[in-house]
């Protein structure tokens, strides 16, 4: 086994306890002021929606997802959590945080995205001809045009995939921050 394959193994293994880490990590350093907060929501709010409405899109392991969110961004729950992590480091008013959260997207979400593009490559026929019209994260302005009907959002699928905990999630680092501006 590869050493790339071993390291998109452990990425893809720590990424969720590692959030919280560095949302400890993020509360402890964090210097808010009611401005930085307000603003931060500019990127805060679109990523809660967009992680939330492309989990009612997706049918994990069962389906190339390619409708909804998906003809924009091959990956719109990563692109919602960066929106989500880069706004809150924007509300700590801190760009020591920016750079730490940049560095571990890049050290854990970008080689647990290639891993699933590896599953994906090996499992579903035409990954190969999304992968050419949908970019891996940066989003497209226009849907990519698509051989597949035309998907809906299931509130079933998000209820299934939890996505309601993003925006639970938010709303208690908000009030954590909010607390702390107050105490002060």
């Amino acid at each position: 086994m590869s050493e790339r394959t071993s390291w998109q193994r452990i990425a893809r293994r720590i990424r969720v306890p590692l959030g919280f880490v560095v949302a400890g990590v993020f509360l402890w350093l964090a210097r808010p002021t009611w401005k930085t907060m307000a603003l931060s929501l500019l990127l805060v709010v679109p990523g809660v929606w967009l992680r939330g409405y492309a989990a009612g899109y997706v049918k994990k392991n069962a389906e190339l997802t390619r409708t909804g969110p998906y003809a924009y961004t091959r990956n719109p729950l990563y692109l919602g959590s960066m929106l989500i992590a880069f706004g809150f480091a924007w509300a700590a008013g801190s760009w020591v945080i920016f750079v730490v959260l940049a560095a571990l997207f890049l050290a854990i979400y970008l080689p647990t995205i290639l891993s699933e593009e590896e599953y994906l490559r090996s499992h579903f026929a035409g990954f190969e001809e999304y992968a050419r019209k949908v970019p891996r994260l940066l989003p497209r302005l226009t849907a990519a045009k698509s051989d597949v009907e035309p998907g809906r959002f299931s509130r079933e699928r998000y209820l299934h995939h939890r996505e309601y905990n993003a925006l639970m999630g938010a709303v208690a680092i908000y009030a954590v921050l909010a607390v702390r501006l107050l105490l002060r």
